[in-house]
């Protein structure tokens, strides 16, 4: 496999696309991600309602697709030519309902912070809450194995330690894919297909070291929602991803800053944003508190030493600056 990766975008959100979004979206899709990819038919019935906004990444034989639906209702149909694919949907608000045509299955609703796992050879009838957002992962099959088929599907929590690495992952392949090299493409595939065997599974393969980079990632997600959490440590990150401190120590280990580093690091950013509040702007004992840094000492101590300067000095110079600007600005309506 060789190759760079590929990103697509097509927005039919539009109440004109109504009738025809699914007939303008395949164009762009055919044109973008190319007709080696076909997409599988769709029957929309007599609303024939379709707008969604798509912006996909493509490596390889897999494609990470951040999805927002305006209005999606319909039955899937035969594939034209698709392929054996998986697709797993991680939901991040409203749910996606699968149901199969024959009636004789139940109808399966996949709601926010949740997943499923399918197969594409099935057809199904679904139907997609307006405002809905998922992340839809489209995977060879083979590549899966055993691991699920066509009659299968696996549900699950997005919050559990192997999405969260896994989402972790897709963020980053988004973020870099313009910058990776064929090798790199090839790279972010692989690991991706290893950490959606591990959604499969239940587990994450924790000596990997493919796979380090999505864990430190997953890591730092988790950290950055709790840095005012007393309890927050690399302890605390590595119960929440089911690991042990030392495979959280090793993942990080290639980035050059450790757990507690990136903590500190991530604490003294935001409290510096904190006082850079022009109104209403907290005591440096008030910041110190909130950003959990034992007292005022020590976080004017932590902060000189990365800022080169200590709060109050930072917040005077912000002030002067603010003032110069607002000067400027007066001057200049004169």
């Amino acid at each position: 496999m060789t190759g760079r990766a590929t990103t697509f975008s097509a927005d039919v959100t539009a109440p004109s696309a109504a009738r025809n979004g699914f007939d303008i979206f395949r164009r762009e899709w055919d044109v973008q991600v190319g007709e080696a990819w076909p997409l599988a038919e769709l029957d929309l019935g007599e609303a024939g309602d379709f707008r969604i906004n798509v912006q996909a990444v493509r490596a390889h034989d897999t494609l990470i697709a951040d999805v927002y639906s305006e209005s999606f209702t319909g039955r899937t149909m035969a594939a034209r030519g698709s392929g054996d694919r998986v697709l797993v949907h991680m939901m991040q608000r409203g749910a996606w309902r699968f149901t199969p045509p024959d009636g004789r299955g139940e109808t399966v609703t996949v709601p926010a912070r949740s997943f499923i796992a399918r197969h594409n050879g099935p057809p199904s009838l679904f139907e997609v809450d307006p405002g809905a957002t998922a992340r839809i992962l489209i995977l060879p099959a083979p590549a899966l194995g055993p691991l699920i088929n066509s009659d299968r599907h696996v549900v699950g929590s997005a919050r559990s330690p192997e999405v969260r690495v896994l989402t972790a992952h897709a963020n980053m392949v988004g973020e870099t894919v313009r910058d990776l090299t064929p090798a790199g493409v090839r790279g972010a595939r692989d690991a991706l297909l290893e950490l959606v065997k591990g959604v499969l599974r239940r587990e994450f393969d924790d000596v990997e070291p493919r796979l380090a980079p999505a864990l430190a990632r997953a890591a730092m997600e988790i950290a950055d929602r709790h840095l005012t959490d007393p309890e927050l440590s690399p302890a605390s990150l590595a119960r929440e991803l089911n690991v042990s401190v030392r495979t959280l120590h090793r993942a990080f280990a290639a980035s050059g800053e450790p757990v507690a580093a990136y903590i500190r690091r991530r604490r003294l950013e935001q409290a510096r944003l904190q006082l850079a509040t022009p109104h209403r702007r907290p005591s440096i004992s008030e910041v110190a508190a909130h950003w959990q840094f034992a007292d005022s000492s020590h976080f004017i101590r932590e902060f000189k030493k990365h800022y080169a300067q200590t709060p109050a000095e930072f917040a005077r110079a912000w002030k002067g600056a603010l003032r110069a600007i607002s000067g400027d600005r007066t001057a200049g309506d004169r």
